[in-house]
Order: C-alpha cells, then sequence, then structure tokens
C-alpha cells in the first residue's frame, strides 16, 4: 500500500533548503544511464573537506542526526527516496541546526550517477527492506549490485555497517558480502546483549528492541 501523500509536501520540501538535493537520472534504466554527468560537490555541499559518511536509507532520520550530533568532525550524507520521508528527516535536522548532514533524494541504484567515485569514508544500512520473496533478492541493498556501487563510492578502508532484525536478510548480506570478497568483522546475532558501545539507534530499531526482537549486526570491509 502506497503511503498517502503528505499535505503541503511540495512546499514542506521547498523549505528544506540546502539541506535537501533531489537526484533524479534522465534515464530510469541502468542500462541507458550515463554515469557520472552530475556529480554532487561535495565539499561544496558542506562548506567543508571533513570525510563524508553515507547512510542508505535513511528514514525519518532519526539516526543520521543523532550520528552527525555526535560527529563534529564527519559529514552525513542521509540518502531516501521517498520524498514522504525524508521531509521530515530535514526538517528534525533543521530544528536542531546540524551543520554537518545533507540529505539526498535519490533511489541507491542510481546512486554512483551522483555520488563522486572514491569519496565515502564510511556506509551504514539500517534496517533496509528485507524483500523476503526469493524474487525480489535483486532489490535487496546487500544485493551483489548494490555492492558494486558501494565499492566504487568507498575509499580505502572504508567499512558498511549494517543492522537488521530480519535474520534472512542478515544471512543474505552475509553471504552477499562474503562472495563479493568483503571481510566480516564484529558479527553479532544480538547486538543489545553484545558489549557494543556506542550503538546509535533507530526509529524501527527502538520499535523492535521493544518487541523483545534480536538485532543483527555486522561491520564489512575490502582488503587492499
Amino acid at each position: 500500500m502506497r503511503m498517502r501523500k503528505k499535505k503541503n509536501l511540495e512546499s514542506r520540501l521547498n523549505a528544506c533548503g540546502e539541506l535537501l538535493t533531489v537526484a533524479e537520472p534522465e534515464v530510469k534504466d541502468r542500462r541507458e544511464t550515463p554515469v557520472k554527468t552530475s556529480c554532487l560537490e561535495l565539499g561544496a555541499l558542506f562548506g567543508n573537506d571533513d570525510p563524508v559518511y553515507m547512510e542508505v536509507g535513511c528514514g525519518k532520520g532519526r539516526f543520521a542526526c543523532e550520528y552527525a550530533a555526535a560527529h563534529p568532525g564527519r559529514n552525513l550524507l542521509a540518502i531516501e527516496k521517498s520524498a514522504n520521508v525524508i521531509v521530515a528527516a530535514c526538517e528534525g535536522a533543521a530544528q536542531r541546526g546540524l551543520e554537518n548532514v545533507r540529505f539526498l533524494k535519490c533511489s541507491a541504484e542510481y546512486l554512483d550517477c551522483f555520488i563522486p567515485e572514491k569519496s565515502i569514508s564510511g556506509i551504514f544500512l539500517n534496517f533496509s527492506c528485507p524483500f523476503p520473496k526469493k524474487g525480489y533478492a535483486k532489490h535487496r541493498l546487500t544485493h551483489r549490485s548494490f555492492l558494486a556501487i558501494y565499492d566504487s563510492l568507498m575509499l580505502p578502508g572504508a567499512e558498511i555497517h549494517m543492522k537488521t532484525d530480519d535474520r534472512g536478510l542478515f544471512e543474505f548480506s552475509v553471504e552477499e558480502l562474503s562472495e563479493y570478497g568483503f571481510t566480516l568483522k564484529n558479527v553479532t546475532l544480538d547486538l543489545h546483549n553484545s558489549g557494543f558501545e556506542g550503538n546509535i539507534m533507530t526509529e524501527y530499531e527502538t520499535r523492535f528492541t521493544e518487541m523483545d526482537k534480536p538485532i543483527y549486526r555486522l561491520e564489512a570491509y575490502l582488503k587492499d
């Protein structure tokens, strides 16, 4: 079921100003879309040369805002394809006066059309849609086609940090990451009972934790 369009959505999006960039490919077919024709100038976007991290699928922005507040020497580029959702994230960041977070309305399959190669210091995948049906595997954000996009954007030594409540997606992700060539570390099947420090909760994570659902987490990197 589609989410109903929020009231005054267009005016609210326009009010987000410099916090929000909307990126739409000219041709919505990866076989025909030219890559790197509209790259963002990340230094200009943030107004500094601090390292840029990226959250793919930021939802309403709780993680993005908390991460930016906790790491003032880092920039966070938060990605979300739904205008209905990203507007709330932008408004939350504006209310907090955060200067090191920006939002990009863009589908993940087109990220390499708009983000410069080898410019991202780390990627967060928080509670991505699991697409449980087998035929929808290619839509999962840890499918090898997305991993290839992340690989093209990540600086040497950059890591992917993933969290999910879905065991099937987690097992799929472990397999895809490993087969692509990523090395896994800090893998846990129960994050909140693992002793891990510095975890930043998302909206979904809070809900699932209250339901006593285990949270799965991993970190992945490519060896030089």
